[in-house]
């Protein structure tokens, strides 16, 4: 996620600069047409270049709200795993009678399904990123959860299962009461609905051929400012041109980062830190003293 600090230029230019490049020979190639087919070059109106222009501002307009919808949403999600978690080992804090919550010790039913919530929320993190989400996992499960993980494709989920056979024995061992069983129940679906929806956002590719569009369009409407600009200012137009393609592109990529928040950028969802804040809160709940300091951030943005 980029932070509220001044973005550093080359982060700017480093994603544009193929395209500006591109847009550069199609000046120059231009301004060399006019210096030996003056009399052939038909007379472009900037009417037309602004026309589109107009439109193009539109679909791009668009394009960004909808991408920044689906970065907001992706950030919603993790806002309520971070409520839930929270929820979850509060409600297993309180329901458990204390004979089988065994706090302070090794075994600590209490200790080790609050562990198993933070290695959920760094595999969930790490699985929408496309890792491999075992080795973020294994310094909070035991050899057996481990073991268990390993044979499911969703590890996540599958967290998520020994979580429920977790409750179900407190049920049958009556520290739990069936009351409590459903609401400890009720916040491991909302975990659940959540760790779908993030899937949903991350499997759901926004459309190739809207962006494709967009791009084509910006070029057919620098090309026809071109060549207008040619006749009017002359040389010019390669610097003017080069400033109104910064900013075509510049709002075309940022829409087209925004669209995929779980793909390990600078605008991501910081899905890393914001599992490392859970397990601060969880650790500090289990009165632990080896708390982690938060995530550090980066130069300008945060992971």
């Amino acid at each position: 996620m980029l932070l509220d600090t001044k973005l550093p230029v080359s982060y700017i230019v480093k994603r544009i600069w193929p395209d500006i490049l591109r847009v550069l020979l199609i000046s120059v190639v231009f301004q060399v047409l006019k210096m030996t087919f003056s009399d052939y070059l038909p007379a472009i109106p900037l009417q037309l270049p602004t026309i589109l222009g107009s439109s193009i501002s539109l679909l791009l307009a668009f394009n960004i709200s909808q991408s920044y919808d689906r970065w907001w949403e992706a950030r919603k999600i993790w806002g309520a795993i971070v409520n839930d978690s929270r929820s979850l080992a509060v409600q297993v804090s309180g329901f458990v009678d204390e004979r089988f919550l065994r706090r302070g010790t090794a075994d600590s039913p209490f200790k080790t399904f609050v562990y198993r919530q933070i290695a959920w929320c760094y595999g969930l993190g790490e699985a929408l990123r496309s890792h491999d989400p075992l080795p973020s996992m294994q310094p909070y499960l035991s050899a057996q959860e481990l073991a268990f993980v390993q044979g499911h494709t969703n590890k996540p989920l599958a967290l998520l299962a020994l979580h429920t056979e977790q409750i179900k024995g407190l049920f049958q061992q009556q520290a739990i009461n069936s009351f409590q069983e459903v609401q400890l129940n009720s916040t491991l679906v909302r975990l659940c609905d959540s760790m779908g929806a993030a899937e949903r956002i991350k499997n759901t590719v926004f459309p190739s051929s809207y962006r494709l569009m967009i791009h084509f369009f910006i070029y057919l409407f620098l090309g026809t400012l071109s060549l207008g600009l040619v006749e009017t200012i002359g040389l010019w137009e390669i610097p003017v041109l080069m400033i109104i393609a910064s900013t075509y592109f510049l709002l075309e990529r940022t829409a087209r980062y925004l669209q995929d928040p779980f793909t390990n950028k600078p605008t991501d969802t910081p899905v890393t830190a914001i599992s490392r804040t859970i397990e601060i809160n969880l650790k500090q709940l289990l009165q632990e003293q080896d708390i982690p300091a938060p995530v550090a951030p980066k130069e300008y943005y945060l992971m």
